[in-house]
């Protein structure tokens, strides 16, 4: 939707890694250059490691979009709860080979003759693993049996293991993996994008889909993205898709750090219906439904207590928020589509929220408060502080 109204050709902030997007921030220049300098060794194996979101898998996408198809052959396996045998036959069939009915020997012999065969057409072959964190010991340690396959001392397959911070940790203090720690001749901890860098790889990502500049984004903004998403390239692209859409129902052609907080506002609504779906059950059954003529008077509020309170007005408060913006938008969409009526219908029908309530109850008071000082001659005050005589 956005792209049409922004004259883009693409979606410019997809969560799915694209290594089209790649942006050479310090951390992934960084990476890069290990990468290479692993991959020049023709050996052993190379770890990447890094938050979730980091852009590990669009690094690693950027570095293969650079080799040449002729000279290496790349098996991708994406490690999700593998054990050592599902291992191997996952990495046999990314090399398309047969694994019906082969036990583990055997499966091995096809794999050293499929590699053996490669290395005589003069091939290199790399395996990529991502989500390492996730394998057992077991299968880390297939993986490193799989290294000893060579031809006269020449390795004939390269690893490259890509996984989250608690991957490196478990490598690195394991006494057990000590024989596949050697084999590690490369490491980088990738880093969110830096402060100075999130405005270049917002434009870079837009100028890739024909951005010429609208919409554009104020300093403020990107200094707020920047703060909200901690630099976090996957965060950062989710909160810019938003931004975007935000953008083109409302019609904006700019910005500011206030069009992005109404965002984050609209996100935040969106955990807070999430995070709320088991209050209600967590609490006693006592305190969600009392029962009772209603003549006593409620308990007062523990300090624990009113620091719930607070937090549901403020919940209460994003959400309706987020209820008045999504009414906003759908009214917009009905006006856009010469559906007026129903969109003033809507207008017509939308409940008062508390904030309304508030400023309504706010405006009687005064106005009671005015009619009783014209009465008496006296404000409320000076009224309050007149003694009553009987």
């Amino acid at each position: 939707m956005f792209e049409k109204f922004y004259g883009l050709t693409g979606r410019p902030f997809q969560l799915t890694p694209d290594s089209r997007f790649y942006f050479d921030a310090r951390t992934h220049h960084k990476a890069m250059a290990y990468l290479t300098y692993g991959l020049s060794q023709e050996e052993g194996f190379i770890i990447i490691t890094g938050e979730i979101g980091t852009g590990k898998t669009t690094l690693v996408g950027h570095l293969l979009s650079q080799l040449d198809p002729q000279e290496f052959i790349v098996a991708q396996v994406v490690s999700t709860q593998l054990n050592a045998a599902e291992l191997l036959h996952a990495i046999a069939e990314e090399f398309e080979i047969a694994t019906e009915d082969k036990e583990k020997a055997r499966l091995l012999r096809e794999l050293e003759k499929f590699l053996k065969k490669t290395h005589e057409e003069g091939r290199r072959v790399l395996l990529i693993i991502d989500e390492a964190q996730n394998l057992p010991v077991s299968a880390l340690e297939e993986l490193r049996m799989l290294s000893n396959f060579q031809i006269g001392g020449h390795p004939l397959l390269q690893c490259f293991l890509l996984g989250q911070p608690e991957f490196r940790e478990r490598l690195f203090q394991a006494p057990v993996l000590e024989q596949l720690r050697q084999r590690v001749i490369a490491t980088h901890h990738l880093e969110p994008i830096g402060r100075s860098e999130i405005k270049g790889y917002i434009e870079h990502r837009l100028g890739l889909v024909g951005w010429n500049g609208d919409p554009r984004f104020t300093e403020d903004a990107y200094e707020r993205i920047y703060s909200y998403t901690g630099g976090i390239p996957r965060r950062v692209n989710a909160l810019c898709s938003r931004i975007l859409l935000f953008g083109a129902l409302e019609e904006l052609h700019e910005f500011d750090a206030a069009v992005v907080e109404d965002v984050i506002a609209d996100l935040e609504a969106d955990n807070v219906f999430q995070s709320s779906s088991g209050m209600e059950r967590q609490r006693p059954l006592a305190e969600r439904s009392p029962v009772g003529n209603g003549s006593a008077p409620p308990p007062a509020a523990s300090p624990g207590e009113e620091g719930i309170l607070a937090d549901l007005d403020r919940r209460i408060t994003v959400l309706e928020h987020y209820v008045r913006r999504h009414d906003e938008t759908l009214r917009a969409l009905l006006i856009a589509l010469g559906r007026e009526e129903e969109a003033a219908a809507m207008s017509a029908e939308r409940p008062e929220s508390r904030a309304d309530e508030t400023a309504g109850k706010g405006a009687a008071d005064e106005t009671a408060a005015g009619e009783d000082e014209g009465a008496t001659g006296k404000s409320g005050s000076e009224a309050a502080r007149e003694p009553t005589t009987g």
